[in-house]
């Protein structure tokens, strides 16, 4: 039995990594509750196990006397002298009581320690082994899924990543080997849960410490940061030495540090800038690459307005409204982004202007002529250039460009005539004299022509 105690504890030593001395003292306490069933509740009863030679004996503190009357708390003269010839009557000694079929008892000691004994141990040691490793980025393989959590098999342990900890774009098969961030490390009625996370901020934070040595050693700092994981993530850093430029340290040569960090996530998109304590310019350059034309801040309500122009308001508000919500995030400040009115109100007053303009020259009403230009037919020039379908397969609008076709007609017939008082522009029977005189091939001139 020496032999195989001594075997299995070994086995438990490698497999589970339980200190050999912890083993031994399960398997002694599994023993004296098996030795006080056998023997009876002696007095301060206790089993060694041999750490050598795997023997195993029991002792219990026992009083001499000459007629035993409590079996379990005296011994009589006769036998305490041939385990101990020096002993006297009416002292206590510590005699040995090693039942005689402690094999047996000791194989089903060892057994129940196993079963029952080696989980708690097991437990306690993740438990203290990851505590210290929160914020830890771990590698494991995905094992299996309950419900919609994730079992990572981490080498000696498992740990579990719940659905919120879980990147929405993701999807793991099991074999998937991951790394994901140790986030908390529980005690629960089961034993400990290490609980993984991939969606947290601090997870993209730590692949940076990971990749960038100057954020491990100090020269570059992440000020603030904001993730939508599986889709953005923007990152403010600053350095206190002016030689470094933080961006580019965590950029990296030819971009190498943050591509392999947006491998990792996926392709997520990382935006990192430049931190800076006025607040003006933070907002500026956590909201680009949109540019900004104006900002009003609201120091009472930490709201910031910005107004930007059209081609800029779908870059400012960002896919799905993340990068404006990103920004609030990373600034503690409200954004809202509003569009330039002031290039659309000149552009609508020019609009208007030209559409008075040839509501008055064509008899037409403002609301006809506004349409014409809408539409692309700003002056009367540019309809009488179109022909009539041209006009109806332009404005959609009913019975708009029968109107306008009607009135370039009348603007037509109500045009005067050249008076004899206006400037003649040349024609094929008007030629010029050689005299300087227009001779005309109809009547004669009407005037003298010299002097």
């Amino acid at each position: 039995m020496s032999a195989e105690l001594l075997s299995v504890i070994d086995q438990f030593e490698r497999e589970k990594g339980i200190p050999r001395d912890t083993l031994f003292a399960m398997v002694e306490s599994a023993l004296l509750q098996a030795t006080v069933k056998a023997q009876g509740p002696a007095r301060d009863l206790r089993c060694t196990i041999d750490r050598k030679s795997g023997d195993i004996k029991a002792f219990a503190k026992l009083s001499v006397v000459t007629h035993v009357t409590k079996p379990f708390e005296q011994i009589s003269l006769t036998d305490a002298r041939k385990r101990l010839p020096s002993c006297l009557l009416g002292q206590t000694y510590e005699i040995e009581v090693t039942p005689k079929d402690m094999g047996r008892i000791a194989a089903q000691a060892v057994k129940q320690a196993i079963m029952q004994g080696l989980r708690g141990e097991e437990k306690k040691m993740i438990y203290d082994e990851f505590r210290g490793r929160v914020n830890d980025i771990v590698t494991g393989t995905v094992r299996r899924f309950v419900k919609s959590d994730v079992i990572i098999d981490l080498g000696k342990f498992e740990g579990i990543m719940p659905q919120p900890e879980r990147v929405p774009t993701e999807e793991y098969q099991v074999g998937d080997r991951l790394r994901a961030l140790v986030l908390s490390v529980e005690m629960t009625t089961r034993g400990p849960e290490i609980i993984l996370s991939r969606s947290h901020p601090s997870f993209v934070r730590r692949l940076f410490e990971l990749e960038c040595n100057e954020l491990t050693n100090g020269a570059v700092e992440i000020r603030a940061m904001a993730r939508e994981p599986g889709y953005r993530t923007k990152i403010a850093v600053g350095s206190k030495q002016d030689k470094v430029d933080p961006v580019g340290a965590c950029v990296g040569i030819r971009g190498s540090r943050v591509k392999n960090i947006v491998r990792e996530l996926n392709n997520e998109r990382v935006d990192i800038f430049r931190w800076s304590d006025n607040i003006r310019e933070l907002v500026v350059e956590a909201l680009k690459p949109a540019k900004i034309k104006a900002l009003e801040f609201d120091e009472t309500n930490r709201r910031v307005t910005v107004t930007v122009d059209e081609e800029n308001l779908s870059l400012a508000i960002g896919k799905r409204g993340q990068n404006a919500r990103l920004t609030q995030k990373l600034t503690g400040w409200e954004i809202d982004i509003r569009r330039d009115e002031s290039v659309e109100e000149q552009f609508q007053g020019k609009v208007q202007k030209a559409a008075v303009e040839m509501a008055a020259a064509l008899g037409v009403s403002v609301d006809i002529a506004r349409l014409a230009v809408v539409y692309g037919f700003p002056t009367v020039g540019a309809l009488k250039e179109a022909e009539a379908a041209d006009l109806e397969g332009a404005i959609p609008e009913p019975g708009v460009a029968a109107a306008l076709t009607e009135a370039l007609a009348k603007l037509s017939h109500q045009e005067p005539a050249p008076t004899a008082d206006a400037p003649q522009v040349p024609t094929a029977e008007t030629a010029p004299a050689s005299d300087g005189e227009s001779v005309s091939s109809e009547q004669p001139s009407a005037g003298p022509t010299g002097g």
